[in-house]
Formats: structure tokens, C-alpha cells, sequence
């Protein structure tokens, strides 16, 4: 167990993030997961069996505080650190020209700020494993929507990916931006309701970072947009 893979979710206990640390799990590695509710995470944690190569730790993504000490913590548990993967984001589901400004900062902090606080806090533990930095990122990152203040927060993680991936690939870091579509997870809850269509799941999402992390060592997939079929954007 000791020379198995660490890899760090925010965002975890529920939805993709969740997902992303069952499949890890069940493929031997150890997960740190991060959440901003102490209580979702201690339910996650149990709802698998309290594991031991799972550890949970509270935190805010958008405060660097947070993401430094989960980071941190994670190294002292599991005594490396393989891959990371920012999760953590969500939508307020309103539009620029008719929404209510006062949700946007979080939501731009959280998605946009949160990713860059991550690679800042894991880089230095990153380049001795010679790991993996997983943004989850959206379609709604290259598909311009109508007053989508959230989608712009995307294609700021879409350009981020890139931009990260340049810097840190001389160090033998890759990075690799999962767009999903359409997915039936908590985020619709801000809508109300979920969209019409199939949907995929948090699993399936879940299958694509599992298997991006699982490139031989000298491949860097870089870009994987994942849409349910007959989703036209």
C-alpha cells in the first residue's frame, strides 16, 4: 500500500468528484478528497466503509489556505502525491443580463480561482512523482451559451488547462481537461430541473479521468470533451 498511487479530489464527496475517488479506490490507489461540507464527507466515507486509503478533508477550493493544508495534509498521510483533480465548482443558474450578482463571486472563485490554487499547492509534490493535473472542465467551455456566466468560468478552465500544461510539461507534469456534457449529477439542482435527453453519469465521467491518469508513462492526453449522444451542443 505504501508505494501505491495518492491522488487529491476537491470537490469529492458527491457527484463526479465522488465517482473519480470510487474508481481510484477500487483500482488500489489511495484518495484524499476535499468538500466543503465536514458532514457530505463523512457520509461519503462511510457510505464506501470508511476505508483506510481514503481520507477526507473540509475545505473552501477558492481559499488557498485550505487547499495548501489539504495538500499538506495528504503528503503526511500518504507520503506522496500522483494526481489532482479539480472538481470542485458549481453553477448558479441564472444569466448575466437577469441573474442575481450577488452568487456570482463564489462561483467565479470557486471554478475559476480554485483550479490555479490547486496546481500552485501541488506542483512542487507533483514534479518529484512526475504526476497528473485533471481539470474537470465542461462543454459548456467551448460552446458559447446565452448569457452563461458560468460557462465563461469554463472557457477560463479550458484556457487554463493549456496555459498550465505549457509550463509544467518540461517538468514531466501532465495535464489533461475533461469537458463533460450533459451529466446527471447534484449541479442541475440549481436549474430545477434536469435536461431533456439522455444523460451520462458521474461514472462515466468518472471512466474517462480514470483513464486519461492511466496513460503509460511519456503520454499526455490533453483534451477529452465526453457528450451523451443526441446532445447537439
Amino acid at each position: 500500500m505504501t508505494d501505491s498511487p495518492v491522488a487529491l479530489v476537491t470537490g469529492g464527496g458527491s457527484g463526479i468528484g465522488a465517482a473519480v475517488a470510487r474508481r481510484l479506490l477500487d483500482a488500489g490507489q489511495r484518495v484524499a478528497v476535499t468538500g466543503r461540507s465536514e458532514e457530505r464527507l463523512r457520509g461519503f466515507a462511510k457510505e464506501l466503509g470508511e476505508p483506510e486509503r481514503l481520507l477526507t478533508i473540509p475545505g473552501d477550493a477558492a481559499v488557498y489556505e485550505d487547499v495548501r493544508s489539504a495538500v499538506d495534509t495528504a503528503l503526511a498521510e500518504f507520503g506522496r502525491l500522483d494526481t489532482v483533480v479539480a472538481n470542485a465548482g458549481y453553477a448558479t443558474g441564472d444569466s448575466v443580463a437577469e441573474g442575481d450578482p450577488a452568487g456570482w463571486t463564489g462561483m467565479v472563485l470557486t471554478n475559476v480561482l480554485g483550479p490555479a490554487l490547486l496546481i500552485r499547492a501541488s506542483i512542487d509534490a507533483l514534479k518529484e512523482t512526475r504526476g497528473r493535473i485533471v481539470l474537470v472542465g465542461s462543454v459548456a467551455g467551448f460552446v458559447p451559451t446565452p448569457g452563461n456566466l458560468y460557462g465563461a468560468t469554463k472557457w477560463a478552465v479550458t484556457g487554463l488547462a493549456e496555459n498550465t500544461r505549457r509550463q509544467v510539461t518540461e517538468w514531466g507534469v501532465g495535464v489533461t481537461l475533461i469537458a463533460p456534457g450533459r451529466v446527471d449529477t447534484p449541479f442541475w439542482d440549481a436549474h430545477g430541473s434536469l435536461p431533456p435527453g439522455h444523460l451520462l453519469t458521474a461514472g462515466q465521467i468518472a471512466d474517462s479521468v480514470v483513464w486519461a491518469m492511466g496513460q503509460p508513462a511519456g503520454v499526455d492526453v490533453n483534451t477529452v470533451v465526453v457528450r451523451p449522444v443526441g446532445q447537439p451542443n
